[in-house]
């Protein structure tokens, strides 16, 4: 009788899997349009642009975060567009007002629309350099597209607070449970509600987001599922990753812990340490881009695209290489 029991416990399991909801099949020319990024299965994903009053002399493509949207670039595109640099920022599968909303796409559908969105940018622009900007989940996926061979040639990528939580970072119960939730209750959705954490010191814009309706508040389990495999996915990249890079991170960061940040980072400088900048900001907080500080941060990136300096202006370089010297 138990074993039945058992056995019917293990096949209700089995028929609830963690899915992922991936593009159509891809029958479509792939356009750039004034606010849209028409993909080559004929998704409409919006998109914005900053763009200088001049002809730009570089081209940042940003990638948002975890349940936000094309608007988390809005203060800092409309500063690069002064600096004479263009932007452009679309809203992933599944987030903002994209098709799917709160389901998720996959690594490899995430990966495919940002080669697509480049090859198109460089024929836009053919002789700027381009550059790819991701803050946290956006990061995580600037990282692993990176490491595949079919990826067009930038001019170097962003990271500003990568999304870098890999499981084999985690406490066992933490992955435990979430392997049992997105394999019995994959629906079920989370809101964050009790869960203390502060991911920016700019409480305006904190508020301004929860009021925001296109901000998704309440995540499908399979979600986050999904992300924590493309956080294994960039995590295990670290040191594949080649070629002109500058790092972002704040010290106050609660979202994206420490230990897998200074982790990966030991493994990411190793590989190809002349051609990296880290950055670490000591009043940073994990939306370094939307902090009080964000200036700073802005101003720092503006200057590495447009010179790469010895030093950036802040400063945060000299911090990074006084925590690495320390071993972190």
């Amino acid at each position: 009788m138990k074993f039945r029991y058992l056995s019917i416990a293990l096949l209700t399991l089995s028929g609830c899997m963690p899915m992922t909801y991936p593009p159509g099949a891809q029958n479509n020319m792939a356009q750039l349009g004034a606010n849209i990024f028409l993909t080559e299965d004929g998704a409409s994903l919006p998109l914005r642009h900053w763009l200088p009053k001049t002809e730009p002399h570089a081209v940042i493509i940003a990638l948002h975060g975890f349940n936000d949207y094309s608007r988390f670039f809005d203060s800092p595109g409309e500063y690069f567009s002064q600096q004479g640099i263009a932007s452009f920022a679309y809203d992933q599968r599944g987030f903002g007002m994209a098709p799917q909303r709160g389901l998720w796409a996959g690594c490899e559908a995430y990966i495919k629309d940002l080669q697509v969105l480049v090859r198109l940018v460089k024929q836009r622009y053919p002789k700027r350099p381009v550059y790819l900007l991701g803050e946290s989940m956006g990061g995580a996926i600037v990282i692993t597209t990176m490491s595949q061979m079919e990826m067009p040639e930038v001019e170097g990528i962003i990271l500003a607070a990568p999304a870098l939580w890999a499981r084999s970072t985690m406490p066992w119960y933490q992955t435990g449970l979430l392997w049992t939730l997105a394999h019995s209750l994959p629906w079920l959705t989370l809101t964050g509600k009790g869960v203390h954490v502060v991911a920016s010191d700019n409480i305006d814009m904190l508020r301004a987001m929860g009021r925001d309706p296109w901000v998704i508040k309440a995540t499908r389990v399979e979600t986050v599922y999904g992300l924590t495999d493309l956080m294994d996915e960039a995590f295990n990249s670290a040191a594949s990753l080649r070629g002109h890079t500058l790092m972002l991170y704040g010290e106050k960061d609660e979202i994206i812990p420490k230990e897998p940040t200074y982790a990966f980072l030991r493994q990411f400088l190793a590989a190809d340490a002349a051609n990296k900048t880290v950055a670490i900001y000591p009043h940073g907080y994990h939306m370094l881009l939307r902090d009080l500080q964000a200036p700073t941060a802005w101003k720092d990136i503006a200057a590495w695209i447009n010179a790469s300096p010895d030093k950036l202006p802040s400063g945060a370089d000299d911090r990074a290489q006084q925590l690495l010297s320390t071993g972190l």
